[in-house]
C-alpha cells in the first residue's frame, strides 16, 4: 500500500486571518458569526484523492450519515490511498454502506489516481472555472464536488457553493429568518464577501455544527 500523495497545501491558509477581519468588516451578521466561532480553521491535507473521495461519500447525504459512512470505508481500507481502494472490489466497499453508484465512482476515479490518468498537480496551477471544468469530467464528480475540492484541497479563498445545503440553510437562518432563499438570491448577499467568499461559507457552516466541516 503506497503512502498518501501531497499534492496541494498543508494546513492554515495565510489569507485566513485577513479575510477574516475584512468579512468582519463587511457584514456585521457574518462578523457575529465568525466572533460566535474563534476556534478552528480552513485547513489543507495534501491529498486529492482523500478530499474528493470524502466529497463523492458526501454527495446527496446527510453530514451525520456521511461522517458515519465515511469510518465505516476508512475501517474497511485502512489509509485511504489510491492503491488501497483499488485493491478493494466493489462489492466489497458497498459493504461501509455506499451506494453501488459511489463505489464504482470512488473506485474508478483511485484506478485513475493510481495509473496516473490523473493528474491533481496541474491543477494547483489552474484557475477555479478550469479546475471545476476538468474535475466535472471525471464520473460522479459534478459542480459541487469540484467546488469542495477547491475549498478543501487547492484552498481558493473566493468559491460560493451555492447548491450546499448547509450553505443554503446557514444563510436562511441568519439572514432571511429561516426562509430558503434561491441561489440567485444567496450570490447577491454574498457579493461583499468577496473576494474571501470560501472563507464566509466555512463560517456559516460552522455556525450550523459543533464540528468544523471537513473534506
Amino acid at each position: 500500500m503506497s503512502a498518501k500523495r501531497q499534492n496541494g497545501p498543508l494546513g492554515r491558509p495565510r489569507y485566513w486571518t485577513k479575510a477574516k477581519a475584512a468579512l468582519s468588516a463587511a457584514d456585521q451578521v457574518l462578523g457575529g458569526v465568525i466572533e460566535r466561532h474563534p476556534q478552528g480553521c480552513l485547513a489543507g491535507q495534501g491529498d486529492a484523492y482523500g478530499t474528493l473521495a470524502r466529497s463523492i461519500v458526501a454527495q446527496q447525504v446527510s453530514v451525520r450519515s456521511a461522517e458515519s459512512i465515511w469510518r465505516r470505508f476508512e475501517a474497511l481500507v485502512g489509509t485511504v490511498s489510491p492503491d488501497a481502494v483499488r485493491a478493494k472490489s466493489e462489492v466489497t466497499l458497498r459493504t461501509a454502506g455506499l451506494t453501488r453508484q459511489k463505489a464504482r465512482y470512488l473506485r474508478d476515479l483511485a484506478v485513475d489516481f493510481a495509473d496516473g490518468r490523473i493528474g491533481p498537480e496541474r491543477w494547483v496551477r489552474r484557475d477555479d472555472d478550469a479546475v471545476i471544468e476538468a474535475l466535472t469530467t471525471v464520473r460522479g464528480i459534478g459542480r459541487w464536488t469540484a467546488e469542495m475540492f477547491l475549498i478543501f484541497h487547492l484552498l481558493r479563498p473566493d468559491v460560493l457553493p451555492l447548491a450546499d445545503v448547509g450553505l443554503q440553510r446557514a444563510v436562511g437562518r441568519h439572514y432571511a429568518d429561516g426562509e430558503r432563499l434561491s441561489g440567485e438570491r444567496i450570490a447577491a448577499l454574498a457579493e461583499p464577501w468577496r473576494p474571501w467568499r470560501s472563507v464566509a461559507t466555512w463560517y456559516l457552516w460552522r455556525s450550523l455544527d459543533p464540528h468544523p466541516v471537513s473534506y
